[in-house]
């Protein structure tokens, strides 16, 4: 760990330095993986969309990030944030140059499907940061890596639109959307390099653990196994939602033949998940694995469903509260848009909140008090009509909003906390269950009105707040075998 105690903002060296090339990288990524959405109208204009095509533009950036969340876990895991960050930013500003420059649909729908994956980066950070800090900074210093990052989408919301507009007004292109996205790729792909020679993986002199396999997570018992097994299931399953909702019975994105292929294939992964799970702990079957080396699965799955709920229901919310707000109070898209972006606003100084209230007074305990708001909130969301007063509104929606991403900045306060090696795999899962939330969220929503949309969220949540009763607060230490053979207790409180 850097020598250096505490927090402090201004500094960039050490620890701090980390810290902040972190979350200008996870801000980099969601810039690039957002940057359609203000730009959205004029798109379509260009492309000739009709307004299904638009939708489905929305599910493709959001199919990808489900498995490259669970990828990007292993390989950092393996080889480290600094090569894998590096990576993940310079290869995705490919397919960004490549929606910048589409023609057609077609081409515009391969490319937001592959942009998916830069919306995986987010867990590189984790692990990389969980290295460098404390365990009773570690929430704080999460919060500050998911909160500050996580603004990228909405500084692209503020920043794209009048970029555009000056680069059509200065030079007199007429499809200055093209350069605006473009740019946000430059910037990806300049801060590849930037990342990689500024950062390492651990302090100095410090061990940076990797699992024992590869290929799949490592538990440490048979129930464990079992429970994994189970926890795989919601992410197949969002992923055939996701396949039904391209299909003909859908927007017709794919034909007959290519849907069934889809599932086939789907159905084909799990069998093969089941197989790698079983080839990496296969040996539990035959003997116990000693109890100092153990961690807790359930802990694993708890914190899926609350990021399910809150990161999820985040997803959902952000790209239907324009809409919402407009329709409610009868409000042009332009007004609308601006009071939603406060949603996204909330996490500059929420998610870091509820990592730092997870340092002060036990993960567990301010998981439940932000869960039991998180239901709260969307209750009261629920009952938003048009005649409600528009600043009481907003008040409300600011309000939830708090209790989702400080709920965000708590779960994540706690998953480092777990199984240190397997820090990258554990982040990767629970980053995956959010974007399983966004698209069930989202599927609800296209079949219900607003109203019924809140009140899912909100039961949601409260299922979350009845397996939180199960989670424990991590205390003690972790145990981890450095190469040599030696023990190392790593302190989680």
């Amino acid at each position: 760990m850097s020598s250096q105690p505490g927090i402090k903002l201004l500094s960039f060296t050490g620890k701090m330095k980390t810290l902040h090339l972190s979350w200008m990288a996870f801000f980099i990524t969601f810039m690039v993986w957002f940057n359609h959405a203000p730009l959205l109208a004029v798109i379509a204009d260009t492309l000739g969309l009709s307004s299904s095509e638009i939708k489905t533009l929305l599910i493709l950036n959001v199919a990808l990030t489900i498995p490259a969340r669970i990828i990007v876990g292993m390989l950092t895991d393996k080889y480290g944030p600094r090569l894998t960050y590096a990576a993940i930013l310079g290869v995705c500003s490919i397919p960004c140059f490549m929606f910048a420059f589409a023609q057609n649909f077609e081409q515009a729908a391969l490319a937001r499907f592959l942009l998916g994956f830069i919306g995986a980066g987010f867990v590189v950070g984790i692990r990389m940061v969980s290295e460098w800090f404390p365990a009773n900074e570690l929430g704080t210093a999460e919060g500050i890596y998911g909160g500050w990052g996580n603004f990228g989408s909405a500084a692209a919301a503020m920043s794209l639109p009048l970029v555009t507009l000056y680069i059509g007004s200065t030079f007199g292109i007429e499809d200055a959307w093209r350069y605006s996205i473009a740019l946000t790729g430059l910037l990806s792909l300049g801060f590849s390099f930037i990342w990689y020679t500024n950062v390492t993986d651990t302090p100095k002199g410090s061990t940076y653990f990797k699992p024992k396999q590869t290929g799949a997570m490592e538990v440490t018992s048979v129930g464990d196994f079992y429970l994994l097994l189970i926890m795989k299931l919601p992410m197949y399953g969002a992923l055939g939602l996701l396949t039904w909702k391209l299909s003909p019975q859908g927007v017709s994105l794919l034909s007959d033949a290519m849907t069934i292929i889809a599932y086939v294939s789907l159905v084909l992964l799990f069998i093969l998940e089941v197989w790698k799970t079983y080839q990496v702990n296969g040996h539990l079957f035959t003997k116990e694995v000693p109890e100092i080396h153990r961690y807790q699965f359930k802990q694993v799955a708890v914190l899926n469903i609350l990021y399910f709920a809150t990161f999820g229901s985040e997803l959902a919310v952000v790209s239907m509260l324009p809409l919402f707000f407009a329709e409610t109070f009868s409000l042009d898209m332009v007004y609308a848009g601006m009071l939603a972006s406060l949603y996204a606003f909330m996490n500059l100084m929420s998610r870091p909140g509820g990592g730092w209230l997870s340092d002060k007074y036990g993960r567990k305990k301010t998981l439940l008090i932000l869960t039991a708001g998180l239901a709260l909130g969307y209750l009261a969301m629920a009952s938003i009509n048009s005649t409600w007063s528009l600043p009481l509104a907003v008040i409300i929606v600011m309000a939830c909003s708090f209790f989702v991403q400080a709920g965000e900045g708590a779960v994540f306060a706690a998953v480092p906390l777990i199984k240190r090696r397997l820090t990258g795999q554990i982040a990767g899962m629970t980053g995956a269950y959010g974007n399983v939330g966004a698209v069930v969220y989202l599927t609800v929503l296209s079949m219900v009105s607003y109203q019924t949309f809140f009140l899912v969220i909100a039961a949601t949540a409260v299922v979350g707040f009845v397996t939180l009763l199960f989670m424990q607060e991590p205390k003690g230490s972790i145990t981890e075998i450095r190469e040599d053979g030696t023990v190392e207790l790593i302190q989680v409180h």
